[in-house]
């Protein structure tokens, strides 16, 4: 069976960013305003952290829902993890979801300074510093099947995008937001369409998604 490299609800600005400068604890996206970029998913029924009853239905939700299916390892960039940059000074950071990230799999963090592994609730985190091809193969053989996650952030898609590794990309596009500068996705979706097919669907809740698939 094929295993797929897929990019999932990765959602970015209308000028094509992922996030911001100036990344810190305080701020996991810089300059950007999280809130307003993220709110077609956050606004879903399935969306996993929801504590009340209700929420959307339709294609947002659809998306959301599917967010999990057949995953069975993911791939981030170090800043996806966390703020620090450099050596290790701070072992003691976990990453920012708690006790109980929302991955359920083996995660591979790509980074220059590597650190040992360590597992929370049914994650584990593995450090590792390579090409994305070899990052690639390792996170498939964790994955023992199933289809591998590239969660981001938008430079460490770019890295896979340039190594003609992505098979699959939805692509959330927030029209009304404009970041400026930071970690940019694309100065526009226009770009992949030489490599993929690509569906272009407006939602109700304003943002554009765009469903790439490998020709």
């Amino acid at each position: 069976m094929t295993q797929l490299l897929k990019v999932q609800n990765f959602t970015v600005s209308g000028d094509g960013f992922g996030a911001g400068d100036g990344q810190s604890l305080e701020r996991p996206f810089g300059h950007a305003d999280p809130g307003t970029m993220f709110t077609w998913a956050g606004a879903t029924a399935s969306w996993p952290n929801r504590t009340e009853p209700g929420g959307s239905r339709g294609l947002d939700d659809y998306l959301t829902r599917d967010f999990a299916h057949n995953i069975g390892a993911e791939i981030m960039g170090r800043a996806k993890f966390g703020p620090q940059q450099g050596p290790w000074e701070d072992h003691e950071w976990r990453g920012w979801w708690g006790e109980e990230p929302p991955f359920h799999t083996p995660v591979f963090v790509m980074t220059h300074h590597t650190r040992p592994s360590f597992t929370l609730s049914d994650t584990t985190f593995h450090f590792v510093d390579g090409e994305p091809a070899a990052v690639l193969a390792a996170a498939k053989d964790a994955a023992r099947g199933k289809d591998v996650r590239l969660g981001g952030g938008a430079r460490t898609i770019r890295q896979f995008l340039d190594a003609d590794l992505v098979d699959t990309l939805h692509v959330a596009v927030a029209p009304s937001v404009k970041i400026g500068s930071g970690s940019r996705l694309w100065e526009s979706p226009d770009e992949l369409r030489d490599r993929f097919h690509v569906d272009v669907v407006p939602s109700r809740s304003g943002v554009i998604h765009h469903l790439f698939w490998r020709k």
